[in-house]
């Protein structure tokens, strides 16, 4: 089909060109590339690029060989032009890899090369119903972030990241309550072969009605200061050709109340998902049976910030998101996180990423410090069992049906280090994780059987 998201941004971009007001909606941070370019108070131009070097030793996922590094490149331009109480934006991105060893895992999650992330027209300050507050309507092709983000996400570790092409309503009332109403088509990125990955090759990323996604949420402050948010996510998603689908049809439905960390405080969130709909527990066209899916998600955070140097945070998580039990019983009860980030939850991805919000049970402690105003830090242990020891530990690829393998995947250390050189223009950052192999990681039938792994990163980014 023809790309609508591409046609609609550049139409109005040349409409938008030839009417260029000095006006603008609302004071906008201008960045140094618009400084340094002069350009009119119209226009707002700038971007990102960084470069993180990575490398893992052993490898967990199944039919793997180990050892991989890969040298990953991102770069974003975005421009926005203003007339009045409407813009029009487009961002660019250039998501690309290099020197990648032969084994090293490849997607789309990495290499998204010269492509449309975002292209809309937005409305600000449009009235509804006479409620006051301001909103927006924004149409085209945009990305998001909704509520934890655990759910719908712009990635931010994620050399690529998550688009949508759609309309877009939200609405802000007194204090922060706020009303947000969605309905898009995801964006399919590309390739899909690993040649085309590998060589880097610019395949302009598409949509299709194969697969919807829609939403509510809603999120307010309670009478005693801290936050809550109600959510409703739903996707109708069947089998295509040009990519590989589950062929679902869920409704995702939830809620998350949470007080923000403070000084010599005590804060918390804590966030309650149930599933339901119809799924299928692979992406296989020879298994094409229809299981009744119904799954759940809980996550449990209580912190503490100590009044001492470095402002000590100590926080302790828990996070459960179900699995699927027996197979052959006609039900699915693997959790699905839709279109969500999980660095912040469960540690670095990129060509490591061992855990994803499915099947897992896992409790954890989490100190995070902050040794100067420009330098932060974390230091992370969480220990990981599949909820259900029939179910597949999903971003492995590892299952055993049997369940003899026991439940126990492991345990996880994680470092970051990440120092502002210059705030908000230049940052270093550099990582480590280490996963101790369980029961389950070794004793798996499709196990590599390479033992425990250690994954290192560093990175450096720059915003213009």
């Amino acid at each position: 089909m023809y790309n609508i998201a591409y046609i609609f941004a550049f139409s109005l971009i040349l409409f938008f060109a030839t009417k260029l007001s000095a006006e603008t909606a609302e004071a906008v941070a201008f960045g140094p590339l618009h400084n340094a370019l002069g350009l009119p108070l119209g226009l707002n131009l700038g971007g990102t690029h960084r470069v993180r070097y990575e490398t893992l030793d052993s490898q967990f996922r199944a039919g793997r060989n180990g050892g991989d590094q890969i040298l990953v490149l991102r770069t974003t331009l975005k421009a926005t032009l203003y007339r009045g109480d409407t813009a029009i934006t487009g961002e660019m991105i250039d998501a690309r890899a290099a020197f990648d060893d032969v084994g090293t895992p490849l997607s789309t999650g990495v290499v998204n090369t010269a492509e449309l992330l975002q292209g809309f027209l937005r409305w600000k300050n449009v009235g509804f119903l006479g409620l006051g507050g301001k909103s927006t309507v924004t149409i085209g092709r945009f990305t998001m972030d909704i509520g934890s983000r655990r759910f719908v996400a712009r990635n931010r570790f994620r050399n690529s990241a998550n688009a949508y092409t759609g309309i877009d309503w939200q609405w802000w009332g007194r204090g922060k309550r706020r009303v947000r109403i969605f309905f898009t088509l995801p964006v399919n990125r590309k390739p899909n072969l690993f040649g085309a990955l590998r060589d880097n090759e610019i395949e302009f990323d598409d949509e299709d009605s194969g697969i919807k996604f829609w939403g509510l949420y809603y999120a307010d402050t309670f009478n005693w200061g801290d936050n809550g948010e109600f959510f409703y996510f739903g996707i109708d998603e069947n089998d295509s050709t040009d990519r590989q689908s589950l062929d679902r049809t869920l409704s995702t439905v939830g809620f998350r109340i949470y007080r923000k960390p403070r000084l010599s405080a005590l804060d918390y969130q804590f966030e309650s998902v149930f599933q339901f709909g119809e799924s299928r527990s692979s992406t296989s066209s020879v298994d094409v049976t229809d299981l009744e899916h119904f799954a759940i998600f809980q996550h449990v955070a209580l912190g503490y910030t100590f009044a001492l140097p470095w402002h000590p945070r100590l926080v302790a998580q828990y996070d459960y998101a179900g699995g699927d039990g027996r197979a052959n019983d006609r039900e699915n009860g693997r959790f699905d996180t839709l279109f969500g980030a999980r660095r912040f939850d469960f540690g670095p991805t990129g060509i490591y990423g061992p855990f994803a919000r499915s099947n897992i049970n896992t409790p954890g402690f989490r100190l995070v410090l902050k040794p100067g105003p420009s330098v932060s830090s974390f230091i992370v242990y969480r220990a990981f069992w599949l909820a259900s020891k029939f179910d597949s530990w999903t971003a492995s690829g590892l299952r055993d049906v049997s369940g003899r393998s026991g439940s126990f995947i492991g345990q996880q250390v994680e470092l970051r280090v990440r120092w502002e050189v210059v705030p908000n223009r230049i940052r270093l950052e550099g990582g480590a994780a280490h996963l101790f192999a369980g029961e389950f990681m070794r004793d798996a039938p499709n196990s590599n059987c390479q033992g425990s792994a250690t994954y290192l990163y560093s990175q450096i980014g720059f915003t213009f």
